[in-house]
């Protein structure tokens, strides 16, 4: 005989199965098409260009699983393995369909090789299965949450895979091919049964079977495996706009909508969203990912990204479906009214999110709400927000402030119309006013003047970059600054601007589109010049040091080895990394607006602390950073733990500043 099968051996009303086939497509489509309506009812204005790239890049991010692998090997060989092995059965089946009623090809040889990829895409996804429930139940990982429908996909899947696996056996045992043993799985199970009990068993092992495929296929939009089709559509919407979502959102797009005030206060849907925004929460599976990496849900704080994201989908789905949310599985996620003011904007959940989801985007949306609804803003945050627009800083109730630093100093000042500097250096609110990072900034200007470079600074006049209104939400504010800087900017005839903080640099460079000048923070100054020869190193000693990557300067804007290269130049220093460094470097905790909020919103721990508690288990003598807000957290948590005599904190330019000739 030639090797072959028949789809419907011994089962008499095959037409029923299409019907029961054509119920779950259907129910599969009206499900994939909900989740499409509340996406388009969420973002009105949101369309989507072809992009052959975009397409390109979302078929590598889907088959080779980057994404998923990225960081968190284990779970991505767990997921890898359930993906192939469901692709794999998934094609298998698909291909038996076209072999019954379109062209009969799975014959000889052809067959043999289907059957023995069907046993394996089998055991692949076995395999899968069980490493998850051991992950999640046994291994207990902490990110991973227990809820019934946690347990549910993964158990009706895997009696799925078990009873397709007894099906081929019941028909080996009956049929007794000559080429059975290519099924090598199904012959195993085979011997486990008698040919009487296996010919009875087999109709109804083939149903129910059938029926748990189907089922399983009818309920993927209505449970968190939606993922499957949310997640390449996520991949492709943020590949078609690669760029933009991983900086902030534009606040000039929520400056000038009108926000929507009429639902409760924590429904999270009253700013404009990008269809990418909302597809990426639609996409979300929990995983936790975000979780693990998120600083304050690290410090024990009442904010945790993934709870965040559910509930802001499930604000929509309440808004926009007329049947509510349809994923029937999933419970509301009550959320702390202070949770939008802990999220520090780190970017590390972008930084992890298997789907290039920014949750720091969702919570500058909610801000931005807050903000303009004027309900549950800190006090200590109105407060700065006043002072930022009376006073261009938010410290202190004076503009004269900016310049004090510069007292005693031969500092120059820019003058209009650009003469007499090549370089501007903005030195920033916090640098320009808080005593410890001014030495950042009478550092970086002695630097400067040691190099020969040209510079001026705009003392009493600068203004503020704007970043923290931006970064809280109060939209307005930060386009008045924006206004500001590029007002003055034009007068000054200024073409070069160097920052001491990376908040300015990211505002400047990100959030600014309308700027003719060109912007860099001072690591890549110090780079540039010592590349040039322009500042040489004495030799005085050894020291060891490590360096902590501040948010906005690496995971932002991915400059991560411009400051190592300078430290590395220097002699007889020796750098040491942090277990957290680069890309999965910790917040110091005082980004996002939370340095002007006080300790109210702290919890088990504080941020900072447990970053020096990691810098001062590698034995450094210095750690070093680049951000003055960075300088003044670590720096407040050092002394809180008592560790000034082994540890100290610098700024980069201190330490080239010392070892200079």
């Amino acid at each position: 005989m030639i090797p072959e099968r028949a789809i419907f051996w011994k089962i008499g009303e095959a037409w029923l199965f299409y019907v029961a086939a054509a119920f779950a497509v259907g129910l599969f489509l009206i499900g994939v098409a909900a989740h499409v309506f509340v996406w388009l009812k969420s973002t009105p204005k949101g369309k989507v260009a072809f992009s052959r790239q975009a397409l390109k890049q979302t078929v590598l991010d889907v088959f080779l699983g980057l994404r998923v692998l990225k960081g968190e090997l284990p779970a991505g060989i767990m997921h890898s393995l359930m993906f192939w092995g469901f692709v794999i059965l998934s094609v298998g089946t698909t291909l038996l369909l076209i072999h019954e009623h379109l062209h009969r090809f799975l014959v000889g040889r052809t067959y043999l090789y289907f059957e023995l990829s069907m046993e394996i895409g089998g055991l692949i996804l076995l395999a899968g299965i069980l490493w998850a429930l051991v992950r999640r139940y046994l291994q207990r990982i902490p990110r991973l949450e227990q809820r019934l429908e946690d347990a549910l996909v993964p158990l009706w899947l895997l009696i799925v895979v078990c009873s397709g696996f007894m099906l081929e056996g019941a028909r080996l045992a009956s049929q007794k091919p000559a080429w059975g043993h290519w099924s090598f799985v199904g012959l195993w199970m085979a011997g486990l049964v008698s040919d009487s009990t296996a010919q009875s068993a087999y109709p109804y092992l083939w149903w129910g079977h059938a029926l748990l495929s189907l089922g399983f296929i009818a309920i993927i939009p209505f449970t968190k495996l939606f993922h499957m089709v949310g997640a390449p559509a996520a991949y492709y919407l943020h590949h078609s706009s690669e760029g933009s979502r991983e900086t902030s959102p534009s606040f000039q797009e929520l400056d000038e909508a009108p926000l929507n005030t009429d639902e409760a206060s924590l429904d999270f849907i009253d700013t404009p969203l990008k269809i990418g925004d909302v597809v990426f929460y639609d996409a979300c599976m929990r995983c936790g990912r975000c979780v693990k990496a998120c600083p304050s849900t690290g410090a024990g704080e009442a904010f945790g990204p993934r709870d965040f994201i559910q509930a802001t989908i499930h604000g929509l789905w309440q808004q926009h479906s007329p049947v509510g949310d349809i994923r029937f599985l999933t419970k509301d996620h009550p959320i702390d009214p202070k949770a939008p003011w802990h999220c520090t904007t780190c970017a590390a959940c972008l930084e992890v999110c298997p789907v290039y989801g920014a949750t720091f985007e969702a919570v500058s949306r909610k801000r931005a709400m807050l903000i303009q609804e004027g309900t549950g803003v800190p006090d200590l945050m109105n407060q700065t927000l006043e002072r930022l627009f009376n006073y261009e800083n938010p410290w202190v109730s004076s503009k004269r402030e900016k310049a004090a630093w510069t007292k005693g100093l031969d500092i120059p000042a820019l003058a209009k119309g650009g003469k007499g500097a090549d370089l501007c250096y903005f030195v920033g609110c916090t640098t320009s006013i808080d005593a410890r990072a001014q030495a950042i900034a009478k550092s970086f200007s002695s630097i400067l003047k040691h190099g020969g470079v040209s510079f001026g600074i705009l003392g009493e006049k600068e203004p503020c970059c704007g970043d923290i209104a931006r970064v809280v939400g109060e939209v307005g504010l930060f386009q008045e600054k924006k206004a500001n800087c590029l007002d003055l900017f034009t007068q000054y005839d200024i073409k070069q601007i160097v920052t001491s903080s990376p908040h300015c640099f990211h505002a400047f460079l990100n959030e600014y589109p309308e700027k003719n000048f060109g912007v860099r923070h001072y690591s890549l100054l110090l780079r540039e010049l010592i590349g040039d020869g322009k500042l040489r190193f004495k030799t005085n000693g050894k020291l060891t040091v490590t360096y902590h990557d501040p948010c906005y300067l690496g995971r932002h804007n991915r400059i991560f080895e411009e400051p190592r290269d300078v430290i590395r130049a220097i002699p007889g220093t020796t750098l040491i990394e942090m277990g957290h460094h680069g890309p999965d470097s910790l917040c110091c905790g005082a980004g996002g607006g939370r340095m002007w909020q006080g300790k109210e919103l702290d919890g088990e721990a504080r941020m900072s602390e447990i970053r020096v508690r990691e810098a001062h288990a590698t034995g450094a003598e210095v750690l070093i950073t680049a951000c003055p807000l960075c300088l003044i957290m670590l720096e407040d948590a050092l002394k809180t733990l008592g560790l000034e005599k082994e540890l100290k904190v610098m700024d980069l330019n201190e330490l080239v500043l010392r070892s200079l000739e």
